[in-house]
């Protein structure tokens, strides 16, 4: 079943929106370009209810799709296109990236967009945080996606008799468990913003959210360099022991697929993951689990695709932006592209009736945590620390992944590394 499905839903499904759904199309509107990073079948069908959306505003698209997860590679030709003086109408970005392009003064204010659509009111303030600038609003928010979640195969789950783990030592039992058996205790991508999305799960769980935010929010060199940070390593050598050797370079969507397909029983990873269960025609607690990383439940590390449109004296190309912005800020886009996506809309005043088991736990949950201050940006998806920063503590974490460094040494060349990041 799993293999059938995922021959017959994801692989043929990410061709054909590749190669044929996001073709450039013109209609009396004009069109507009928009460079994004949503490659993967799931994430491709999600970006297409924008496609289609603008379509029926009789405006065109231009696909510009750079692969490679966390948007590493697009934003580097983000900055070729910039520097060339020819940016595309809009871009996906994340964000301390947003940040980064209204700090250059290069970003149409969507402020009136945001005012009739009651932005200030509905969206979080952890996401407002980037999504404006000095009092503007310079990007719209696409959803919220949480970054500290578990997703498990079922089936196999219940063939080895294995509950959902609400402990760290129940989850390294249960990989153990199926590593025993002959399986892949942990699906797991060698890249390294996906080296780091799985520590910064760690980190969470040993420390809680206080030191996650000491320590990967507010870089106090105390906390990177300390016994929890040291601990944390030695859980995240511990975690390492369930992959398998085929990891190194690994997409994430392939190892969503090991879980799939049955050859492995976790993944941590954020939920757009769920996109592609979804996009193989399975149902959330009917073949796959899903539930927050053990140790991590009080709080929710979240990222937020952006929308940013680029300065322009068109005035069609002006009209266009605005409409999309609209159109991203909807009640009703905010839901159609979650059930696509995996996500939970950004918007905090929205039924979640229509949402899958697991997006209306996460709903309910990222709520909670914006009203109790632990709902907190992740650093592996550029809503911790910039950009230099961040990719400091790849660096690190990536080195220990992949060589024997001791936890104690990890610890403190994180605090170094950070500390020469930021000087």
């Amino acid at each position: 079943m799993f293999n059938k499905c995922l021959m017959a839903g994801v692989i043929p499904l990410a061709i054909a929106l590749s190669s044929t759904a996001f073709a450039q199309e013109s209609t009396d509107k004009g069109e507009v370009e928009v460079l994004n990073w949503w490659t993967s079948g799931g994430e491709a069908r999600a970006l297409g209810a924008l496609k289609d959306k603008l379509s029926d505003d009789g405006i065109g698209w231009k696909n510009m799709p750079v692969a490679g997860g966390a948007g590493t590679n697009a934003m580097a030709v983000l900055r070729s296109r910039i520097t060339s003086n020819n940016p595309p109408t809009a871009a996906q970005v994340l964000g301390y990236d947003a940040q980064d392009w209204a700090d250059r003064d290069a970003l149409s204010s969507l402020d009136d967009v945001a005012k009739a659509g009651n932005w200030d009111e509905v969206f979080p303030q952890p996401i407002q945080r980037f999504a404006k600038s000095d009092g503007h609003w310079i990007a719209a928010p696409f959803e919220i996606h949480s970054t500290n979640w578990v997703w498990a195969n079922k089936s196999m789950m219940d063939e080895l008799g294995i509950q959902q783990p609400s402990s760290w030592e129940e989850f390294i039992a249960s990989m153990k468990k199926a590593q025993d058996a002959g399986h892949t205790g942990l699906a797991y991508g060698g890249q390294p913003w996906q080296d780091a999305t799985v520590f910064e799960n760690v980190v969470l769980a040993t420390g809680g959210a206080d030191f996650y935010r000491q320590a990967l929010i507010d870089l106090d060199p105390e906390a990177l360099d300390s016994d929890t940070m040291t601990q944390s390593f030695d859980r995240f050598r511990e975690l390492l022991q369930y992959k398998d050797d085929n990891s190194p370079g690994r997409d994430w969507n392939l190892a969503t697929a090991m879980v799939i397909k049955g050859d492995a029983l976790y993944q941590i990873m954020g939920d757009w993951a769920k996109g592609e269960f979804l996009n193989a025609g399975l149902k959330p607690e009917q073949d796959f689990m899903c539930f927050r990383t053990p140790g991590t439940q009080d709080a929710v590390t979240f990222n937020s695709d952006l929308m940013i449109m680029f300065k322009t004296d068109d005035k069609q190309q002006q009209a266009m932006q605005r409409t999309m912005a609209e159109i991203i800020g909807s009640p009703e886009f905010q839901i159609t592209f979650s059930q696509l996506k995996g996500s939970v809309p950004a918007r905090t005043d929205l039924s979640s009736d229509e949402l899958d088991a697991c997006a209306k736990r996460g709903y309910e949950q990222a709520k909670a945590a914006a009203k109790s201050n632990t709902l907190m940006g992740s650093m592996a998806h550029g809503y911790a620390a910039p950009a230099s920063v961040k990719n400091a503590v790849f660096d690190i974490i990536s080195s220990f992944v992949n060589s024997d460094m001791p936890s104690d040494v990890a610890a403190e060349q994180l605090a170094m590394a950070v500390q020469g990041a930021r000087s």
